[in-house]
């Protein structure tokens, strides 16, 4: 008689549509808006400096395209409201990394990419609150406007401008595997400040300098800035900026997939 075979173990297989696990998005989604720091971070944050910059009454006489000044300011805020949102949504990865969150994710069905993709979507749900909570501000004030006829630019910017954020949440992935939960967050701010203010976000590069202008076209913030102005300013379009902010997601976005397998490659 020869010998029983023992069964052999199932093959597990990630759930969901698409190899998303949509019970594993719904929990991160949660868990994120619980960390009341952050979500005050994301929200608060950008609506201040709106009001603090934005509500100034010369800038709603000034043209910028179609509306005016203060709408071009708004738009700005939103974006750098966005990419703070979802690069600390991204970043918290590094307090799963310190819990050993990251060692479990080795006997799970889970792959790489996947995990990465699900972390990037529940930092997008808080770069979309953040890119509302600056235009419903900026709208309630009255001081930004778009011209007659242009009225929908508002919902064309902000799906731009929550669109582009992407960029971001994987630069927060990455930083946030890069780096230990202790010195990330510290980090974060300092980085995203250098990059909008090398990007062009809070000044217009027109007036600066030469060299300046040519290495801002070669930072991370540089061609989404371009891009989520472009309809309300009118003109041409270049290529090179939606080359840049593809470039740049694509860089992070390696980034964050090479640290987290060598995160659960450790023993």
């Amino acid at each position: 008689m020869s010998a029983a075979t023992a069964p052999s173990a199932p093959t597990r297989k990630a759930s969901g549509r698409a190899g998303i696990n949509l019970t594993v998005l719904g929990l991160e989604i949660r868990r994120l808006l619980r960390n009341r720091r952050t979500v005050i971070f994301a929200l608060i944050f950008p609506v201040v400096l709106f009001l603090f910059v934005g509500t100034n009454k010369a800038y709603a006489n000034d043209n910028a395209g179609h509306g005016n000044v203060s709408a071009f300011l708004a738009v700005s805020m939103a974006l750098y409201g966005a990419t703070l949102a979802t690069t600390a949504g991204g970043a918290m990865v590094s307090i799963e990394r310190a819990q050993g969150w990251s060692r479990q994710l080795r006997i799970t069905p889970l792959s790489a990419t996947t995990y990465i993709i699900i972390k990037a979507l529940t930092a997008m749900v808080l770069g979309l609150a953040s890119v509302l909570a600056v235009f419903i501000a900026a709208n309630l004030t009255g001081v930004p406007h778009m011209y007659s006829g242009y009225a929908y630019l508002w919902f064309e910017l902000a799906a731009i401008v929550w669109i582009g954020s992407l960029v971001f949440a994987a630069l927060g992935l990455f930083i946030g595997y890069l780096l230990p939960s202790e010195n990330v967050m510290q980090f974060l701010g300092l980085v995203m400040a250098v990059l909008a203010f090398a990007g062009g976000l809070f000044f217009p590069l027109k007036q600066a300098a030469r060299i300046l202008q040519d290495i801002a076209k070669w930072t991370p913030l540089y061609g989404l800035n371009q891009l989520v102005h472009a309809p309300l300013l009118g003109g041409s379009f270049d290529i090179m900026w939606l080359v840049n902010a593809v470039a740049w997601f694509c860089l992070f976005v390696a980034g964050a997939v090479w640290r987290f397998r060598k995160d659960t490659a450790r023993v």
